[in-house]
């Protein structure tokens, strides 16, 4: 994937971990590999402790290994990187429309570490997304957010992203997913 420079405008702007720079900052985006597996780890359980939700991450390297490199990748991981640093990520994988007889493009995490925000980092990641849905046929690209997030849900209005108001998320998990599978589906 292409490096491209930052967007930002004076030399006073590049930021860094609070520093002023001199050059505008290296964004390179770069398709993960199995080496990656410890920093993407750690992506999400900081993406979860945002979001209030750090306790549900059970997730472990050896497990993201497997399920994200392993003989059937379940999903894809695109990192960005600035001057060489892992910034921020995205996972994503294929689903797929019955309406529209094509698969899409699911993104389950964004993420972009808070010292590396403002330089264009998520946008960078939905538009390379974006063509990357496009190049593989997908006729969909799209993702939760939660609703309290005012600002990832304006982000994500000014890309041209609409909510899906009428739809009603459902989940079987854990042992309500265990008590699912073992039922009898003769019985009602």
């Amino acid at each position: 994937m292409p490096c491209f420079p930052s967007p930002i405008g004076r030399r006073e702007r590049y930021r860094i971990h609070g520093e002023s720079m001199t050059h505008p900052p290296q964004v390179h985006l770069r398709a993960a590999h199995a080496g990656d597996t410890a920093q993407i780890l750690s992506f999400i359980r900081e993406l979860a402790d945002y979001e209030q939700l750090a306790h549900e991450v059970v997730a472990d390297e050896a497990t993201l290994a497997t399920q994200l490199f392993g003989d059937q990748p379940a999903a894809e991981v695109v990192i960005a990187e600035v001057d060489g640093q892992p910034a921020g990520f995205a996972l994503f994988f294929h689903n797929f429309s019955t309406f529209l007889g094509q698969r899409g493009l699911y993104l389950e995490d964004l993420y972009v570490k808070p010292e590396f925000r403002g330089l264009g980092l998520g946008r960078r990641l939905m538009i390379h997304l974006a063509q990357l849905a496009l190049a593989r046929d997908c006729g969909r690209f799209e993702w939760w957010v939660l609703d309290w997030n005012a600002p990832a849900i304006a982000f994500y209005r000014e890309l041209g992203a609409q909510p899906m108001d009428e739809w009603t998320v459902q989940r079987v998990t854990g042992d309500a997913l265990a008590a699912l599978a073992a039922r009898d589906p003769a019985a009602r």
